[in-house]
């Protein structure tokens, strides 16, 4: 069979939602479930390489020289890829409330996504694609921006605490605790014995977190300069995106290579079994997005999480409303 023959088109993923649909009005729901890890698997398939795989972090790998426009083990149409990121929005969504509710009755599992990535790598709208389907209820979004007053006043992890997930929940982070060890060293803000000690106080902190239950997962948005021009330019030639442009942005713009030469360092330095960062080339956002959809969707899968039971008598409780 060629490669061409095991790829599924957009038409062929849409015969496997509607097949999903029709088959969770027939079934109860423990066969639901059993349904959806199904469907997980056959979803997987059309990846010539698990992107969980392909895109970990490793040593050799050289963020400079990365190929931005790349789609590693993709080899879809952009159609091919919305498709896809619709039929696994809908997967996880299944299984974020089966987290949610297990936390509700006592677990500790839950799910950190921290994203990274330079200015216009699509961070936001990547929480718009691949959440699409999610309910609010057990989702936390929060964005970092600048430490504020308050924030300085404490220590450098004190307001990532505050908005880490709760029991069952999912928290993304659009930046993270890294602009503390990246800003400083670029622009020189604290001395180096100071955010060079982070390195360890992360690794440190994220090692409690995966003990505890959070399941980590570190993506880092690669584009290219160019891209990144193409993109501003866009935002300035439509008046309705001028909020998103500062013309700071222009200063971060001219440190590409610092930039580039700290975030490779922080991947050698923080890139660790507990929690590895995977670097995703994202010039196409559309695959950007589904490679996320799918590193999140297995990482679910993986947790064979089952309804938590009832800690009540059915039968008493039903007799009860009859009665």
């Amino acid at each position: 069979m060629s490669s061409a023959d095991k790829k599924f088109t957009a038409r062929q993923m849409r015969e496997i939602q509607a097949q999903q649909l029709r088959e969770q009005t027939r079934h109860h729901i423990g066969d639901q479930m059993r349904l959806v890890r199904k469907e997980s698997s056959q979803l997987s398939s059309i990846w010539d390489v698990d992107p969980d795989a392909a895109l970990k972090f490793h040593a050799g790998l050289d963020l400079g020289q990365l190929d931005c426009g790349s789609t590693p083990g993709f080899e879809g149409r952009k159609a091919d890829a919305k498709e896809f990121v619709s039929l696994s929005s809908g997967e996880i969504s299944s299984f974020q409330e089966q987290l949610y509710a297990n936390g509700v009755k006592g677990s500790r599992r839950r799910i950190l996504i921290i994203l990274q990535g330079m200015d216009t790598s699509g961070k936001g709208s990547m929480v718009e694609h691949v959440f699409r389907q999610t309910s609010p209820m057990g989702i936390h979004y929060h964005g970092f921006a600048a430490p504020t007053d308050e924030e300085r006043n404490h220590d450098f992890l004190w307001r990532i605490r505050r908005e880490l997930p709760k029991d069952g929940w999912i928290s993304i982070f659009d930046r993270s605790q890294y602009e503390d060890i990246v800003m400083p060293r670029i622009y020189g803000t604290y001395p180096r014995m100071i955010w060079e000690s982070r390195y360890g106080e992360i690794n440190d902190f994220e090692h409690r977190l995966a003990d505890d239950g959070c399941s980590i997962i570190k993506i880092f948005l690669s584009i290219s300069k160019d891209f990144q021009k193409k993109r501003f330019l866009k935002r300035l030639d439509d008046p309705t995106k001028y909020w998103k442009f500062d013309p700071s942005d222009l200063k971060a713009r001219s440190h590409w290579d610092d930039y580039m030469h700290a975030w490779q360092e922080v991947m050698e330095r923080t890139s660790t079994d507990y929690a590895p960062w995977h670097v995703v080339p994202a010039n196409h956002r559309w695959y950007s997005r589904a490679a996320l959809s799918q590193i999140l969707r297995a990482r679910m899968q993986e947790m064979n999480l089952a309804w938590p039971p009832a800690d009540f008598n059915v039968d008493e409780v039903k007799q009860e409303l009859l009665d």
